[in-house]
């Protein structure tokens, strides 16, 4: 029985016939069910072209793994473990790039690639559910093609559990160099190249400082800013934006089902449309770079945002449209143990918790959805809602309390995360009621109690509400003129997506009238 369905294997064709020279697959297998799929998948992807070839005598110690390899017989990429779900995207890219396929990527990043010198033995612990670990995979896999010093691993978190628990891996994905921790959590290729390479960051901020001042200067690169960004550049108008991640917060989500007129996609994959859709469009994308400080230039000067690089570029208009980012639940050891226990999404992080027992902070929908979600998986989930009562939706309680292996616990406040120095092995909470400490004790806590507005680097440029969100009128503008915000980071209510948009899209509005007031 074919591995692959008929739909699938005709979209891989038709990918590989983009391939420019000869590449192998060679695999390592063992007597297991998943060695027997991954043959069945090995070779039905060379059958789909005449420059793609198997054999099946690799000497991985990882089994099942394949390496793909170039015509120098270099092992470019290995995946161990069946890259299929949010990898399987991986896998096409991988032999893509290794069968000389170009990536997508800036030529200037992809220069920085090649002049890397040393030796970089990177592994990636991912999981088949993670929608964060796909971009971390596919940038070292471009690397690793790229630059014959380079070499990647991809590892399935879930299927070389052994080596998960030595390795003291509890979140992915986790990047290891060289045998050493590297990166955990989303990071594309530019971030991993500034990490490498300390001159680019230098050399980013040197091209930064001189840019002429910009009509419309944008800060962030979510949905929001995304609007904001096409739509004053559709005006013809010189267009900037400074982002630290391209896509924010959307990265982190999972399934989205409530995007107008798209009935189902994922985080990762609308902030790659998003992305697409800005560079449709002449916007100046200055990536990876995280704004410190606004400086007003008031109602006619030139308003200023000084970069973390050291670079500061200016605008006679400014929409912030920075997002937000979890909250956490600031108790002692919750630092300490972040990404050895302590989490903040369970899709990514889930699997490797599987047939533990673990705790979800939260009792709104996101925290009950996470509890429903890590039911599946774990021995045993305890939900912890510091309210008298749940605040998720009535379907999802009532799909929670059927749920044998969850507790529920009300009224209680959580004031520490307990750990042996390597990783998470309690919690400790108050019940609020009887003012009774309890223990409980668990290998993993997921931490689902909103988000905060990212604007601690704005001082008092303009005014904020007392949560930190930056206040906005009707038309998206602040208390400084000139400067409009959009999205989760103001005061607008309901933090949605299709909001957001539409937010950035009248902030950029605003602008535009502002601008053409202000010349007149």
């Amino acid at each position: 029985m074919p591995f692959l369905d008929a739909n699938t294997t005709a979209q891989l064709k038709a990918y590989l016939g983009n391939l420019r020279r000869p590449i192998e697959l060679v695999a390592s297998l063992d007597a297991s069910p998943k060695s027997v799929e991954m043959r069945s998948l090995v070779e039905e992807v060379a059958a789909q072209s005449d420059l793609v070839t198997a054999r099946f005598d690799g000497d991985d110690v990882r089994r099942p793994s394949f390496a793909i390899r170039g015509d120098e017989g270099r092992a470019e990429a290995v995946f161990a473990g069946l890259p299929m779900g949010h990898e399987f995207t991986s896998l096409i890219l991988a032999l893509l790039h290794v069968g000389g396929h170009p990536p997508r990527e800036d030529a200037d990043l992809l220069d920085a690639v090649r002049a890397l010198e040393g030796d970089f033995t990177f592994e990636t612990f991912f999981s088949l559910s993670c929608q964060n670990c796909p971009d971390v995979v596919q940038a070292l896999n471009i690397m690793a093609a790229l630059n014959p010093n380079v070499r990647h691993t991809a590892i399935d978190g879930a299927l070389f559990q052994d080596e998960v628990e030595r390795r003291q891996v509890m979140a992915v994905p986790a990047v290891f160099l060289n045998g050493e921790p590297f990166g955990q959590g989303r990071m594309d290729l530019a971030q991993i190249v500034a990490k490498l390479d300390t001159g680019a960051t230098e050399r980013a901020a040197a091209k930064i400082a001189t840019k002429e001042p910009f009509d419309v200067l944008v800060v962030g690169g979510g949905p929001g800013g995304a609007a904001a960004a096409i739509y004053a550049a559709r005006k013809g108008i010189r267009t900037g934006m400074v982002a630290e991640r391209f896509g924010g917060q959307v990265l982190d989500t999972l399934g989205i089902e409530n995007f107008v007129s798209v009935q189902r996609t994922e985080g990762p994959k609308l902030a790659a449309q998003l992305e697409a859709h800005v560079k449709d469009y002449d916007v100046d994308v200055m990536n990876v770079q995280e704004a410190v400080a606004l400086i007003p230039g008031g109602a006619s000067g030139l308003h200023e945002v000084k970069l973390k690089s050291g670079a500061s570029v200016k605008g006679k208009t400014v929409i912030l449209s920075t997002g937000a980012r979890w909250r956490q639940m600031g108790v002692p050891g919750e630092a300490e143990y972040r990404g050895r226990g302590v989490a903040y999404c369970p899709h990514c992080d889930g699997p490797l918790f599987k047939g533990k027992r673990v705790a979800v902070i939260g009792g709104g929908n996101s925290g009950v959805e996470a509890a429903i979600d890590l039911a599946g998986l774990a021995r045993h989930v305890t939900l912890i809602e510091y309210d008298a009562q749940l605040r998720a939706d009535a379907v999802l309680q009532t799909k929670l309390g059927s749920l044998p292996n969850v507790t529920v616990v009300t009224s209680a406040l959580t004031t520490e995360v307990l750990g042996n120095g390597e990783k998470v092995v309690g919690l400790r909470y108050r019940d609020r009621n009887r003012d009774e400490e309890h223990l409980v004790e668990l290998e993993g806590i997921f931490v689902q109690i909103g988000l905060i507005p990212n604007t601690e680097w704005l001082g008092d440029a303009v005014a904020l509400s007392d949560r930190g969100e930056i206040e906005v009128d009707g038309r998206g503008a602040t208390s400084q003129p000139g400067i409009f915000a959009a999205g989760d980071v103001t005061t607008v209510p309901y933090k949605q997506i299709v909001i957001a948009m539409g937010e950035g899209s009248k902030a950029s509005l605003s602008a535009f009238d502002h601008l053409i007031r202000a010349s007149g």
